[in-house]
């Protein structure tokens, strides 16, 4: 080996280094692509049980608004939407502990404190909010406050890992607030965005850090 390729392994050294040091690098492709799937299926679910079509939007607008609003119609988003979350975060855990161990860096380190952090601010008080939401029965705006909350809270997050994280971010709050101007969709939003997005997000990290 020549005196400049040692030099230049030394620097990719250094900057592995410092790059593992400096930001959460073990999230996976592989989740965002689990998560948006089990997202889709999760819709899948809630189009069967409200027995719509995909674009009908009669169902915000009329079928459960006001005093329309039932204890069977909250039972049941509450644990489709449950399932999907323990779904998404079992398989996260999961690719994340082994993306970790590959590539060598600490499963619980600052980084990944400062990256989950960051992310549950924005998500917790975005889920008080949504309670609000169905407390005042404004059920037609609780997908795209979801979209709106989880979009900053990836792109606060995103201070503390890979910058597609931020992109992501962007995305969604882009899609939640156009969704709040067509609250008749708000699945189809949903949809596009916890399941479509993370999918070809979760592609393109894939693609790009793990392959």
């Amino acid at each position: 080996m020549t005196t400049e390729q040692e030099h230049l392994k030394t620097l990719t050294d250094i900057r592995s280094m410092m790059e593992k040091s400096s930001r959460f690098i073990s999230l996976s492709g592989l989740s965002g692509i689990f998560a948006g799937l089990f997202a889709l299926l999760g819709a899948a679910g809630a189009y069967i049980y409200l027995n719509i079509g995909i674009l009908s939007p009669e169902y915000y607008l009329q079928g459960y608004s006001g005093s329309s609003l039932n204890m069977s119609f909250i039972t049941f988003f509450l644990i489709d939407s449950m399932t999907v979350l323990v779904l998404s975060i079992t398989f996260g855990i999961l690719f994340t502990v082994r993306n970790s161990i590959q590539k060598g860096v600490p499963i619980w380190g600052t980084m990944a404190k400062l990256t989950i952090i960051n992310l549950f601010i924005p998500l917790v008080a975005g889920g008080v909010f949504c309670l609000a939401l169905l407390f005042h029965h404004l059920i037609g705006l609780i997908a795209p406050v979801t979209l709106l909350f989880y979009g900053m809270g990836l792109f606060n997050a995103g201070k503390y890992t890979l910058k597609e994280i931020r992109v992501l971010g962007i995305l969604e709050m882009l899609l939640g607030l156009i969704g709040c101007f067509f609250i008749g969709y708000g699945l189809i939003f949903w949809a596009v965005g916890f399941g479509v997005l993370h999918i070809i997000y979760g592609t393109v990290m894939y693609t790009r850090y793990e392959r």
